[in-house]
């Protein structure tokens, strides 16, 4: 809030806006985004962890938080799968686990993304779906800056992850960004060691995925390099239903 976050969001004015990582709870910013009547969080139980939050101009049908899939109840401590059920589809906001450093948690991602996949279908089985968020995880060599250095032994780029991600593809969803912009190299993230946005440096993680059905709806997909602020910046697409 204090790298003009409101401002840049005035800016921009999403009719529905998705953040992941906040690290926060309601009560800290709620009321700093006021224009926004419809405001949900799905806060971490560790203060200043992870969760997610999802800020909408539009009443939503229902709202779930966390996923429904889990076999533990790790994920909804960790605040971060928030959902929002509109008429015309459901709308995922996500932050997809990372690795870790020396891909510690690599088994874990992979279970994830498994039964991540698993519930992703079962929504979309219902109605389509439009799933956003830091998926941490480059998909192809195109999507990141050092492709063959980081390649199994990064956190984000290992094959295990990218199969992960290639199984939504295989399961009838679409990369917007990928599909609209098919050689445009442009990334979402920059560490914010060893001057990496200023060198560009960067890795394409987070993403708008969609149910193959409502892609025909998508009319653009976009990257906002310009807004800093963050180590990320902002994703988008705009849909006309």
């Amino acid at each position: 809030m204090k790298k003009d976050f409101a401002k840049s969001v005035k800016k921009m004015n999403p009719d529905i806006l998705c953040i992941q990582e906040t690290k926060a709870h309601p009560e800290q910013v709620d009321t700093l985004l006021e224009q926004y009547p419809y405001h949900y969080w799905n806060s971490a139980e560790k203060k200043g962890y992870s969760s997610t939050a999802i800020f909408s101009k539009v009443k939503p049908e229902a709202v779930f938080y966390g996923p429904q899939y889990k076999k533990t109840d790790e994920e909804d401590k960790e605040g971060r799968v928030l959902i929002l059920e509109f008429k015309e589809f459901f709308l995922v906001n996500v932050y997809t686990p990372n690795s870790g450093d020396g891909l510690k948690r690599l088994d874990y991602r992979k279970e994830w993304d498994k039964e991540f996949l698993k519930f992703l279908k079962k929504l979309d089985a219902k109605k389509p779906v439009i799933c956003c968020g830091d998926l941490n995880v480059a998909h192809q060599a195109i999507d990141l800056k050092n492709d063959k250095s980081n390649y199994n032994k990064s956190a984000g780029y290992t094959q295990t992850e990218i199969d992960g991600f290639t199984g939504y593809m295989e399961n009838n969803f679409i990369d917007t960004w990928r599909e609209m912009h098919p050689k445009e190299i442009k990334y979402s993230y920059w560490s914010y060691r060893f001057n990496a946005r200023k060198n560009n440096t960067g890795w394409r993680i987070d993403y708008f995925i969609v149910s193959k059905r409502l892609f025909k709806k998508v009319k653009e997909s976009f990257i906002l390099n310009e807004y800093f602020g963050s180590d990320h910046c902002p994703v988008g697409i705009s849909v006309i239903l």
